[in-house]
């Protein structure tokens, strides 16, 4: 990648579950520091579920050197468990977060204190003041459970008005989407980055599972490419391999600050796509 995009590389990684995962983690970001990445965030279970895990992952990144970003969600929180939480970051030497809502485990129920990522932000804000470098989540095609595209809109608006410093986006295969959104940001004068997040395509029945849970579109021309390498997992990786760089070459062209990496805990896909890009 150009020195410019490197500085604004990021990935994410999920808390292992095993002893072999978190080895196998730790050998996955030896492999991805090359890349020099600005921070690798980690993310947060469904209800707090991973929250150990989470910041365990969190330590390891500090203690190789490199700056990690917790995720916090609003599902089953408190304003004294994220009092807590933010306490126990800031002393680990934190200095970003990654603010979500976040999904609702099945069987849950509604519990919590906040009820959108933006009221978690102003509790943050409140909480912390400019301790934390605050990212929350964009949505260039639309939440899937927005009422309507400016409805969403103005979702985003409440969370950068509540004190977000800049935004990831939901992964995406149309350049369009995001710099339509990113011209609806601007419009009402929203002055926040909005980094694309990126996801590499190394399997179709994962990334149609995710998708079609997270209401992030597939392209037909895509899906149906997909579809005819029936199980040759060699040429869905290839193939893959050149959407994906393709689609990074536009945005960072047409100006994205920068790219957000969905590593999925590997690190193949997401080195090849910034060694083509610097090509």
């Amino acid at each position: 990648m150009s020195d410019n995009a490197a500085r604004h590389l990021s990935i994410e990684f999920f808390p292992p579950k095993t002893p072999e995962g978190v080895e196998k983690l730790r050998l996955v970001r030896q492999r991805l520091y090359s890349l020099k990445p600005e921070f690798c965030s980690v993310t947060f279970g469904a209800g707090g579920s991973t929250q150990e895990g989470t910041f365990n992952t969190v330590r390891d990144i500090l203690a190789e050197g490199q700056s990690a970003a917790s995720h916090l969600s609003c599902i089953g929180a408190t304003r004294a468990t994220v009092a807590a939480q933010l306490a126990t970051l800031k002393t680990m030497g934190v200095k970003r977060l990654v603010t979500l809502r976040g999904d609702l485990p099945s069987g849950y129920g509604t519990g919590g204190e906040f009820h959108y990522a933006s009221d978690l932000v102003s509790f943050i804000r409140a909480e912390s003041g400019d301790d934390f470098h605050i990212e929350v989540a964009a949505y260039p095609e639309v939440h899937p459970q927005a009422k309507s595209p400016a409805s969403d809109l103005q979702a985003f608006a409440a969370k950068v008005k509540a004190g977000a410093n800049s935004a990831i986006t939901q992964y995406f295969y149309n350049a369009d989407a995001y710099f339509r959104f990113v011209e609806e940001v601007d419009a009402l004068g929203l002055n926040v980055p909005v980094v694309p997040g990126i996801m590499p395509i190394t399997s179709s029945t994962q990334l149609m599972r995710f998708s079609d849970a997270c209401g992030a579109e597939i392209p037909r021309w895509i899906r149906l490419r997909l579809q005819s390498f029936g199980d040759d997992s060699a040429s869905i990786k290839s193939f893959g391999l050149d959407v994906v760089t393709d689609l990074c070459r536009q945005l960072l062209a047409g100006g994205a600050p920068g790219l957000h990496f969905y590593s999925m805990n590997h690190s193949n896909a997401v080195l090849q796509i910034c060694q083509d890009i610097a090509r």
